[in-house]
Order: structure tokens, then sequence, then C-alpha cells
């Protein structure tokens, strides 16, 4: 029946520029490669891994991450979807990554709040502690063509303060939903591939205070062989540690790329060295030429001061990037409460979006293929 609301769904797979840039993704989704989480679980490790400190762990996982690159190479060329059901080490690459992640929850740095906190006696920056909430979760038809309908699930609780945030109710509530485990998230997981959805979207509120729990996920599905893309979709203000940690299981990437400057993340968002946080994580990801598509959200009156720099960023560093730019841009939130804000208290404008399309043009950004 999503057919029927979206056949732009289908036919956007005819597209020879998306095809390209969304290929590996478009392997898996179809069931013809491993997710990577897969091949995570399948680069075995030392048995006594959990006995190492924290520094001898992280460099046992930057050496299987170059096992997993090489791995990785090897299916992109040859595609082997059995082995998502071949057997598995004793320990493994995944395995290394859910400790380290488990380990952060005592001093969590994921996200570059780095609030240190022992989030398994209280809540940290992100309103979360060790106990993960989904506030819904379902086959989502209103995200990019290439990746309805999405299995989307929305967890409670955000490392941002976006005074305009269109979920605020879920957001900034952390009691928001209802508590999940490891075991949940993967039961959410097969049921929403079990009923066609073509990939897991972890979305919020942020997805990023959860990954011990989003990891621990994984582990039991590679354990069931059920295979399914993996997107990250998030404000991309995390930590070096924060990113690598989920580097190697995310099949697809839709972040956000809000601002152009860090007076208006810290003004918008209430997010110090947004600016230098950000193109960090997106010159990761960029690099590896991992498949992506980017969001940027035009705000009233920010044309020039974020718009135009962000895309100028994207054409320069991250040119397989597909970009979204998007216009569903409404006041919400504190921006209807609080005068202060009044500046952005409007729909932007035709006019405004007409610039923006026609400068990702000149860049020559890819933007019709996702942007509706």
């Amino acid at each position: 029946m999503w057919a029927l609301y979206r056949p732009d769904a289908l036919a956007v797979w005819q597209n020879p520029v998306v095809r390209e840039r969304l290929k590996w993704y478009y392997l898996v989704m179809r069931d013809e490669a491993p997710a990577k989480y897969h091949i995570a679980a399948r680069i075995e490790a030392p048995a006594d891994y959990r006995l190492l400190g924290d520094s001898e762990l992280w460099k046992l996982h930057d050496k299987l991450g170059k096992a997993f690159d090489d791995e990785w190479s090897r299916q992109k060329e040859r595609p082997d979807p059995s082995l998502a059901k071949k057997e598995l080490p004793q320990a493994s690459f995944l395995d290394v990554k859910t400790e380290l992640a488990r380990r952060q929850l005592k001093r969590c740095i994921l996200c570059e709040r780095r609030c240190g906190v022992d989030r398994t006696s209280r809540r940290g920056a992100c309103l979360l502690d060790a106990k993960p909430r989904v506030a819904s979760f379902f086959h989502h038809l209103g995200e990019e063509a290439p990746l309805v309908p999405s299995g989307t699930i929305f967890f409670a609780g955000c490392n941002f303060r976006c005074v305009y945030c269109q979920n605020w109710d879920i957001s900034q509530d952390p009691e928001a939903g209802a508590e999940a485990s490891p075991e949940a998230l993967a039961a959410i997981q097969v049921r929403l591939r079990e009923e066609g959805a073509r990939n897991i979207n972890w979305v919020g509120g942020e997805p990023t205070p959860n990954i011990p729990f989003i990891l621990e996920s994984l582990r039991i599905l590679a354990r069931r062989g059920v295979n399914v893309p993996q997107l990250w979709n998030s404000n991309m203000y995390l930590t070096p540690e924060g990113l690598a940690l989920i580097l190697h299981v995310m099949d697809i990437w839709l972040p956000d790329f809000k601002y152009g400057n860090d007076a208006c993340a810290l003004r918008y968002s209430v997010a110090p060295r947004y600016w230098e946080v950000t193109t960090r994580n997106f010159s990761v990801i960029c690099s590896r030429g991992e498949d992506i598509i980017v969001r940027h959200l035009v705000l009233p009156g920010h044309v020039d001061c974020c718009t135009k720099p962000v895309l100028r960023w994207l054409a320069e560093n991250c040119k397989h990037a597909l970009v979204n730019i998007m216009d569903q841009y409404r006041p919400e939130h504190l921006v209807v409460k609080l005068d202060r804000y009044r500046e952005i208290r409007r729909r932007v404008s035709q006019k405004e979006m007409d610039e923006a399309y026609m400068y990702a043009d000149s860049l020559g950004l890819a933007w019709r293929e996702v942007s509706r």
C-alpha cells in the first residue's frame, strides 16, 4: 500500500545518480549483501577482550577496524549475503564495540557535551540515564524516497536544545515513551523488517546517547541472522569515540547539517563549537565514501549565514553526498513562546528556497533526487 502513497520511492531507483551514490545501501536493502553489523560480528577478537583496560581496548578496536575495512572492501566488490548466516566467533569486533560503549555509561563522552556523567546513577546532559526509552516506532512514509518505507525508531531525550524543535515533546522529555531493553530493540527491528521496512532508522530526540543499547541489539540480530540496513539519523554532535563506535555498523547516513557558523548553533540549539565538531565528523564519513544523504533545513533569514556555508562545505568535502534541502521549517516549541526568537517566527519564503536551490545548482550538488 505504501507504493500508492509514495510511488517515487520505487521510481527513484531508476535514477543512475541515486543507484551509484547509494550502491551499498541498495544491496543490503535487497538482501544482496550483508549489513555491516554482520561483517563486524564476524571479525574475530581475542576471547579475553573484556579484561583489557580502556586504552588497550581502544587499540584493539582500531586494529580490528582495519580488518573490517578489508572485508567490507571485499564485500563491496563481491557481495556475499550468506555471511549473515555464518557461524559467529567466540568474540568479535562487534563485541568489542559493545563493551567500549557500555563503559561509556559510567563516564559518558558519547557526545560533544562531554558531561562525563555516570549515567547508571543519574541523567547526563542528554537528559537520559542508562535505560533507553522508545517514544514510538513505525514505518515512516515521509522520509527521502530511497528510504521509504523506513523502519523508524524514535528515542526520547536529546543532547541539543533546539528552540524550534518539532519533536520537542519527546526530545526534551526523558520520560516520553517506554523503556526498551536491547532485546526489545532487536524485536522491534525484526518486526519492522518482516513488515517490509527498507531500513532501521535510528532517530529521536537523538540516537547518540543510546549507542550502547543499539550495539547490543545488533549483536542479537547478528546471532539470529537477521539482515537489515542500519541508518543513522542524527545531529552529528558526536565525539570521535562516539562516532568510532557506530562507524562500522551503519550502512547509510542521514545526518542533519544545521548551521553554517557557531553563533547560530549556540543561539538556536545551545551547541558550542558546532562547526568544528560536525565538519570533523562529516569529514570522517565522507572520506570513507560512505553512503550518505545530508539534510539541511533552511531557516528563515539564514540563507547567507547558514545555508550557503553548509552547501559550499559539502560541495568541497563530500562530493558524493545526496543533499536534501528542506523547506519544512515551521515555528515550534520556544519560538512561538519567547519573543527573543521572533526573527524566526515565520515560514521560510519561496524566494529564500529558490536562492538555496540556485546556489546548490551552482555548486553541482545532487539535491533534486531527494528533496521534496
